[in-house]
């Protein structure tokens, strides 16, 4: 019977910033003393993880990675502190070891992925990630993940810095022809960074605020109320084609879209092909990145 909580397992875990596994196992070492506990952690090295995990990791790799065999692909982004760890071997090795548990255990997140054995390490990937923190010397985060299932096509933009996967639905018998349409459909996405896959997945209430902004536009340009309502359907169809990746112009012939494209080439195949669902990860979006003051560096080391 453990001799501690879960409440002293949080509560080494807010004082070392250790991860939960290693608070634990910690504890159960140290019969339930914290500052015992506290002095495992300093011993395995992993007090120097915790001093690491304060600083920010927005730099990094988004993988998409797909097993043709299993019809499964994940979308994933680790963060390091600085570009130049991404081109680190053993660093994308461990973030290609991740995206292959991802695939083959189906974690529900991220949280459940770090206590799970990591792909061909022996470890786990909350014990992965700590050993790389050390050995590495930087903060890294696994931040998060997309896994899909189905007839799925890859692209990796900029050595690691926009990771696209398309989900598609299709009976065509030239896999050449249709992998050569779902690449340009993915570089696509890549390109133009679409928010949704229809006109139909676009909220109503965000089609409202459009039709409300858009309306008062055309008022303020002195409009009568009939000819504005016309130009409001006419720039909201605009607005369709900035943010659905179907309705697009497709970038290497922008006189059609995206799905009149792809219908030409199921045509062609002889057969169809459905764009069902698709993941498009930037590496960093929306973190906070360090923003280096030099006059303020140079004034600490001045004393």
């Amino acid at each position: 019977m453990a001799s501690f909580t879960a409440q002293d397992v949080k509560a080494l875990r807010e004082r070392t910033d250790c991860g939960m596994m290693d608070c634990k196992k910690a504890l159960t070492q140290a019969d339930g003393d914290m500052e015992k506990a506290i002095e495992i952690l300093r011993e395995k090295g992993l007090a120097a993880v915790a001093k690491k995990a304060g600083r920010i990791a927005a730099e990094g790799l988004v993988v998409s990675v797909v097993d043709k065999a299993k019809k499964t692909g994940v979308v994933l982004e680790v963060n390091a502190e600085t570009d130049f760890v991404a081109k680190n071997q053993k660093f994308v090795d461990f973030v290609n070891d991740v995206a292959q548990t991802i695939i083959d255990e189906n974690p529900a997140d991220v949280e459940t992925l770090l206590t799970l054995p990591c792909a061909g390490t022996g470890m786990t990937v909350s014990e992965a990630l700590t050993e790389k923190i050390q050995t590495i010397g930087e903060n890294m985060k696994v931040r998060r993940f997309v896994r899909l299932e189905g007839d799925l096509v890859s692209y990796v933009h900029g050595g690691g810095k926009i990771g696209v996967m398309v989900k598609f639905d299709t009976d065509v018998a030239d896999k050449e022809g249709f992998e050569e349409a779902a690449k340009n459909v993915a570089l696509q996405i890549a390109f133009a960074a679409p928010e949704y896959l229809n006109k139909e997945d676009v909220p109503a209430e965000r089609v409202e605020k459009e039709k409300e902004i858009l309306t008062q536009q055309a008022i303020a340009e002195g409009k009568p109320a009939a000819v504005a309502e016309k130009m409001v359907m006419g720039r909201l169809n605009k607005f369709y084609k900035e943010i659905c990746l179907s309705e697009q112009a497709y970038i290497k012939e922008d006189k059609i879209s995206v799905s009149k494209y792809l219908d030409g080439v199921a045509k062609e195949l002889g057969g169809s092909i459905k764009m069902v669902d698709y993941v498009r990860m930037e590496k960093g979006e929306g973190l906070e990145k360090k923003q280096d003051n030099f006059a303020e560096e140079i004034a600490s080391m001045v004393k």
